[in-house]
């Protein structure tokens, strides 16, 4: 072996063997492919911005302003002082800090599939069981009878319930969800990374239901470049996650451009509010072409099933749209892509294109 063989082989086997998480290059072209917020801030706002950012002291490490950031999330859900509340460098953060909390020889981790692909991928990096149980395929809802047959059978240490999902931007039925939440023996974890643009949210049942945890994210707010995710929920059970956090795993331009948005959270749900209609206009554009067929939507994406999910992305991205294939992900998805809510002319733009990719 040469010295880089061995180094190598020091190096896990299912790692070696598993694929990096890819960025598509989005250069010169309208990019509604990841679920952003397409808004900036206006321009006044931006300078001072910045002039806040440049006078911040770099040279220290963050201190109790991330505590402190913290309790303004949490207020800003609209919980009290009670309720545990801990940051994450973006969800992910989150989602591989519960997976190493219940990460005991044998633990299983479960959520509905097709959604979002970091709760399997974290799940095996711990080496721990992941179960997944198909939506519904008319539909994609919950499966009922299939969660609480699997709940029984695997009694897993932790469920994901995305809410609303990604990338079916389904908004599931509360009663469902509470039996669930009831018959699960572990922790349930609410991920809402789109509750900006859904119709309801998890809070109540996380008041009633102590294994309930909701995990939220600033991504969709409008700073995914920011990478700020919180997790809620029982002190206690909070508390635990808190212990694995890394001590500066938020920094301090990070921790202030956070508190910035929170200052004017007006802007930010204004521009929600837009996105909300967009999707709209944009769901009854889809539903009126022939060969498209678009799932409601609950979040600021669009699910969409076309004759042929390769060649409409790759037509797409011809023309300068780019879009997300997602067929691969699951056979549920079969010639499926995702579309992003942009702007009114981005929106334009891709239904435009999508009519020149059909005729």
């Amino acid at each position: 072996m040469t010295p880089l063989e061995q180094a190598l082989a020091q190096i896990r086997a299912d790692v070696r063997a598993a694929h990096a998480y890819v960025v598509q290059p989005s250069a010169g072209v309208i990019k509604l492919d990841a679920m952003e917020n397409p808004y900036r801030l206006p321009a006044e706002l931006q300078r001072a911005l910045g002039e806040r950012l440049g006078a911040l002291a770099l040279n220290r490490y963050p201190a109790e302003r991330t505590a402190e950031l913290a309790r303004a999330l949490a207020r800003h859900a609209g919980v009290g002082d009670d309720v545990g509340v801990t940051l994450g460098n973006g969800s992910d953060e989150l989602i591989g800090l519960l997976t190493i909390a219940v990460a005991k020889p044998g633990a299983t981790v479960l959520a509905p599939v097709p959604g979002f692909v970091m709760y399997e991928a974290l799940a095996r990096q711990q080496r721990l069981n992941f179960i997944g149980v198909p939506l519904r395929a008319d539909d994609f809802e919950l499966d009922e009878p299939a969660m609480l047959a699997a709940i029984a059978e695997h009694q897993p240490a932790l469920i994901y319930l995305a809410y609303p999902n990604n990338p079916t931007a389904t908004l599931w039925g509360a009663a469902v969800i509470e039996r669930i939440a009831k018959a699960a023996p572990g922790l349930v974890v609410m991920d809402e990374a789109y509750q900006p643009f859904a119709s309801a949210d998890s809070l109540a049942l996380m008041a009633r239901q102590p294994n309930v945890l909701v995990m939220r994210t600033m991504s969709k707010f409008g700073l995914a470049g920011v990478r700020i995710g919180y997790l809620l929920g029982a002190r206690e059970l909070v508390d635990q996650i808190e212990k694995l956090r890394p001590p500066y795993n938020i920094s301090v331009l990070n921790a202030e451009a956070a508190f910035f948005a929170l200052e004017h959270a007006e802007v930010y749900a204004a521009q929600a509010a837009e996105l909300r209609q967009q999707r709209e206009r944009l769901f009854a554009a889809l539903q009126a072409m022939p060969g498209i067929t678009p799932w409601p939507s609950q979040g600021n994406m669009i699910l969409a099933r076309v004759q042929d999910a390769a060649a409409t992305f790759a037509a797409l991205k011809a023309r300068g749209v780019l879009i997300k294939n997602v067929s691969a992900l699951h056979p549920l998805l079969a010639n499926c892509v995702r579309l992003t809510v942009g702007t009114p002319d981005e929106n334009t733009s891709l239904l435009q294109a999508l009519e020149a990719c059909l005729n």
